[in-house]
């Protein structure tokens, strides 16, 4: 009995002397984000995001961080999230991660962090309440649309539409008519991951928007939302100047699935681009109406063999 006392003991000693090391590690990483080198403060953020919520201590020193925009080296920590940036990351990126990775207790402090005066701040608190996926940030994120910074209102299209956010349906409709395209083109991602067919109407609009990222990004989000209200409209843009808008509108409307998307679909299998021919056949096989057969059988003999496989695949699903 007593050698399994002392067994008990030496386990709980361990323990305790486990934990006490690992609190003052975390000490020790929270000193480091207040170093003089960025490296060192991004390297800190880091290590404390592999400590999770057992870094709890660390949130407010990660929420003076958010704003810090020092260009480090993204080898100083494998975790970066910018999609945008493949060498460079900040310390403040790496402090919205970690604050990501500690959990739910972070979500109050972000949310004030969305009112910070400095913008890079905002829009990394912003990313970090859309990663978090939690119900709170919703409401301070709809607000982040009509933030001063383009930076953080196309943050915030993103966030909530990461965030499956139903009640941003209204703010990312209006957020299609921002000054900023790349804020246009992440609202209408947004509306299109959200997928609610109160979206439909700005969405359409979009598709003769200016910049042809977010006509092709409005020509998507139709097609996720599966809007048969959008299938004129998206007809219509297989006239669209841009090979990749076409190719765009014609996926979604083979998405859409709906037959009267038929007739300008077979017009779009002479198109002078290869892709889009392809996609308008692909389109009409996922219809599968019998009057795109003619078209088909003349895609059959497209110089492109690629084109050719997929009117073959087409006319094969209508045979069934």
């Amino acid at each position: 009995m007593r050698a399994r006392h002392l067994v008990l003991f030496a386990l709980a000693t361990t323990c305790i002397g486990a934990a006490f090391d690992q609190a003052r590690a975390v000490r020790d990483l929270i000193a480091d984000l207040s170093a003089a080198d960025a490296s060192a403060r991004a390297r800190a953020a880091c290590q404390l995001k592999q400590e999770g919520d057992r870094a709890a201590d660390a949130i407010a020193p990660l929420v003076r961080l958010l704003g810090d925009a020092s260009p480090v080296d993204t080898n100083v920590c494998r975790e970066h999230w910018r999609h945008d940036s493949d060498t460079q990351t900040t310390p403040g990126e790496l402090a919205a991660a970690a604050l990501v990775a500690i959990g739910s207790r972070s979500v109050p402090p972000l949310i004030a962090a969305v009112e910070q005066p400095v913008w890079i701040a905002r829009r990394n608190a912003v990313w970090a309440l859309g990663a978090l996926d939690d119900h709170r940030g919703v409401a301070p994120v709809i607000n982040a649309l009509r933030d001063r910074e383009a930076g953080v209102r196309a943050q915030a299209a993103w966030a909530l539409g990461a965030m499956d956010a139903d009640a941003a349906v209204q703010g990312l409709a209006a957020a299609l008519k921002d000054s900023d395209e790349s804020v246009r083109k992440q609202a209408a991602w947004a509306l299109g991951a959200i997928g609610s067919d109160a979206a439909a109407p700005g969405l359409i609009g979009a598709l003769k928007d200016a910049s042809e990222q977010v006509r092709k990004q409005a020509a998507w989000a139709l097609g996720a939302i599966d809007a048969d209200a959008a299938v004129q409209p998206l007809v219509a843009v297989l006239k669209d100047s841009s090979p990749d808008v076409r190719k765009q509108a014609a996926w979604a409307l083979g998405a859409i699935g709906h037959s009267g998307a038929v007739d300008g679909l077979v017009d779009a299998l002479r198109d002078t681009s290869k892709d889009v021919r392809q996609q308008a056949a692909w389109a009409l096989g996922a219809i599968g109406e019998s009057r795109a057969t003619q078209g088909l059988l003349a895609a059959l003999k497209d110089t492109e063999p690629g084109v050719r496989r997929q009117a073959a695949w087409a006319l094969g699903v209508i045979s069934k």
